[in-house]
């Protein structure tokens, strides 16, 4: 009897110590990410399912890199069109973006595509990189959309909380912003950048 309860005892122990693992580093920061610091290195599938690799960018290029909750949500949704419509005059100014998200790449190849979205998404569905540049890391959720009157159901198993930064061309951190506006995210990105420009 004494056996059958230590056993029971042991495997509870087990069984919670894998929970934490699993569960407990979701809102743990493994980094602190601050202007002047150099921006992690980073790479992941994008929603075409190619592999993006940040080294491939970063010193080319003033990168943008956002992390956003999830696809197909009403700020993400603004924030990623706003990005989307002033591509243009980011890349005028030698700018480019990308978006971070917890959502498998299906859920990111159906956002670009609803929205027409212009630059690359990355899927983190572990939050690794979000982790690296210090992003707090929540349990994800499930939605439901209707596409071209077909509904679809979007799980994430992460989500980021909504952050901004902008890499310079000399690899480390210019800007950071942990306070977005969602709306007006590309705006204030675009101000910061023609002062960094100037």
């Amino acid at each position: 009897m004494k056996r059958t309860a230590v056993t029971l005892l042991v495997l509870t122990v087990a069984a919670l110590a894998m929970i934490a693992l699993k569960y407990g580093p979701l809102n743990a920061q493994t980094m602190n990410i601050e202007p002047g610091s150099p921006a992690p290195e980073f790479e992941a599938l994008n929603a075409e399912g190619e592999l993006w690799r940040s080294a491939d960018h970063v010193g080319k290029k003033i990168l943008v890199v956002y992390f956003y909750p999830g696809a197909m949500t009403g700020g993400c949704t603004a924030q990623a069109c706003n990005f989307r419509d002033d591509r243009t005059k980011l890349t005028e100014m030698g700018a480019e973006v990308v978006g971070i998200s917890g959502d498998p790449v299906s859920n990111l190849e159906l956002f670009k595509r609803v929205n027409n979205l212009n630059f690359p998404l990355l899927s983190d569905e572990e939050g690794t990189i979000a982790r690296a540049f210090g992003v707090p890391v929540r349990g994800g959720g499930t939605i439901t959309r209707v596409v071209d009157g077909e509904e679809k159901v979007l799980t994430r198993e992460i989500s980021t909380a909504r952050w901004t930064f902008i890499i310079g061309l000399d690899g480390k951190i210019v800007y950071k912003d942990t306070e977005v506006d969602a709306a007006g995210d590309s705006k204030r990105v675009i101000e910061v950048i023609e002062q960094l420009n100037s």
